[in-house]
């Protein structure tokens, strides 16, 4: 029988063939460790270490040691009523866990892990309250599940401390959100389909999502994919879409030579999550991934903007840190590759008043071409400015940064063109389109999440090299916008 242990779930929780790989797959399948996954595992140490070394209250220390020794010593403890326990370990024959923290609360304890991010998602637009993370829930179900069968429970709750300090209770039995199922409910599917999966009860497969990106298994899974054309190779169809498709379209091929005239009339769903509408445009894309030559088209109008100044907009933002270290800006006149320009306002000291000076004078530049439209890639610059105003109040208002990202000021490259086309690409990030289109990135590994890793090299180390790196990534971001923007102005339209 498989043992579940905490970080088992949260795996699963995001792909369910990890934790299959991770548990039967050959060692030699795997890719390196990236450097930007190192870099978040040490983040985590150190968030750990300080929020240890903060709480301000005696604790018995177990983090030295190590399996059953560690059990021993944390039931003994449990039994003598510590006041808190720092790195225990509770198992049975089912699960394994060890909680970062177990604190008496009453007559029993109750778990506490700490987090390198933020304790909680941020409310949306339709539902302005936090809510609790499902990936964090589950796991501190599984430290009360071990608590409560040792008769040591305090209550169906636990707590998580963040990277900032905060304590937020988990409650096991509340709803995760206004359609979710409650804490207590994910943890029980979850820890059961685990377990089918280690058993082999139930087998698990590939599929292509942003969770592969910094997965040591991406390479071996992308080559039993394309081996098997499976439908995750299209862009915008993930796991659920895939499964609920698969029995009458196995592949990718499949899909594309399909007759689908059957589902035209359908008024309700033909299948789980897709209407008839939208299998159409999946057939599409599935036409476009097998031809020979495929050619990019917008499926629906699209009007691009004519200002003949234009300003490629890109930031990098360290979110283990909470700062924008760089604000980047390709600007061209007429349309003319030559007479490009760059300007890089970089922080120059990793601190809230580094952040502070680039923002004022990246504001200052887009002040100083008012006359020019700005582009940028999904609304990951807008919300980050936002919050950056939020922020530095002095540097500019709520409402000059509205009328920054408004329409008549600037164009969201994704939302406003990208997403209304169709590509024979795997996704459609920038990276994805801009390489179909033969733009290259000087780097040999051009990612956002490599220039966080990269910028960190830059805090501890002040390198020139690594400075530049992370400058010319940037700028190549920029300018791969520019050789979409131009391409799309010649792409066939197919409005209806």
């Amino acid at each position: 029988m498989a043992i579940i242990s905490a970080s088992i779930l949260h795996d699963f929780l995001e792909c369910p063939h990890r934790v299959t790989m991770d548990a039967l797959g050959a060692a030699r399948l795997k890719d390196p460790v990236s450097p930007f996954m190192q870099l978040l595992w040490d983040q985590g140490t150190s968030v750990e270490k300080q929020c240890v070394e903060s709480l301000g209250t005696p604790f018995l220390d177990l983090s030295p040691l190590r399996g059953e020794q560690k059990e021993v010593q944390t039931r003994s403890a449990i039994q003598r009523g510590e006041a808190l326990i720092y790195g225990g370990r509770l198992s049975d024959a089912e699960l394994l866990g060890e909680p970062d923290l177990l604190r008496r609360e009453g007559t029993g304890y109750v778990a506490i892990d700490i987090k390198s991010g933020p304790a909680e998602l941020p409310g949306s637009d339709d539902d302005a309250e936090a809510k609790p993370k499902k990936a964090y829930g589950v796991q501190l179900a599984l430290y009360t599940d071990l608590l409560e069968r040792a008769g040591a429970s305090s209550g169906r709750y636990g707590y998580i401390r963040d990277v900032h300090g905060k304590e937020v209770r988990y409650e096991f039995d509340a709803p995760l959100g206004p359609r979710s199922a409650s804490i207590a409910i994910a943890y029980r599917e979850l820890k059961a389909a685990a377990a089918r999966a280690l058993d082999r009860e139930s087998a698990t497969r590939p599929a292509l999502s942003a969770a592969c990106r910094l997965c040591v298994w991406k390479s071996n899974c992308l080559r039993e994919l394309r081996a098997e054309g499976d439908l995750t190779l299209l862009p915008r169809v993930g796991r659920a879409k895939r499964d609920a498709l698969v029995g009458a379209f196995p592949t990718v091929e499949w899909l594309a030579s399909a007759d689908l005239s059957r589902y035209a009339k359908s008024k309700k769903p033909p299948f789980p999550g897709i209407s008839a509408p939208m299998l159409v445009r999946l057939q599409v894309r599935a036409r476009l991934a097998v031809a020979t030559n495929p050619a990019p088209f917008f499926r629906e109008a699209v009007q691009l903007p004519t200002n003949p100044h234009e300003v490629f907009f890109d930031i990098e933002d360290d979110p283990m840190r909470g700062l924008v270290y760089l604000h980047g800006f390709v600007v061209r006149t007429h349309g003319d590759p030559s007479d490009e320009r760059l300007v890089s306002v970089f922080a120059e000291h990793a601190t809230e008043q580094g952040e502070r000076d680039a923002f004022a004078a990246a504001w200052s530049f887009l002040s100083r071409h008012a006359d020019h439209i700005v582009y940028y890639y999904s609304k990951h610059e807008r919300t980050k400015y936002r919050a950056l105003q939020a922020k530095y109040p002095r540097v500019c208002s709520a409402a000059d940064v509205e009328a920054l990202f408004s329409p008549r000021r600037s164009y969201d490259l994704y939302d406003d063109a990208v997403a209304k086309s169709e590509w024979p690409t795997l996704d459609w990030s920038i990276k994805s389109l801009a390489t179909f289109l033969g733009f290259r990135w000087r780097d040999s590994d051009p990612s956002g999440a490599a220039s966080i890793e990269w910028f960190d090299h830059w805090v501890r180390t002040h390198d020139a090299a690594t400075k530049q790196r992370i400058l010319d990534y940037n700028e190549d971001d920029c300018r791969a916008m520019r050789v979409l923007l131009d391409a799309m102005r010649s792409m066939p339209q197919n409005p209806g």
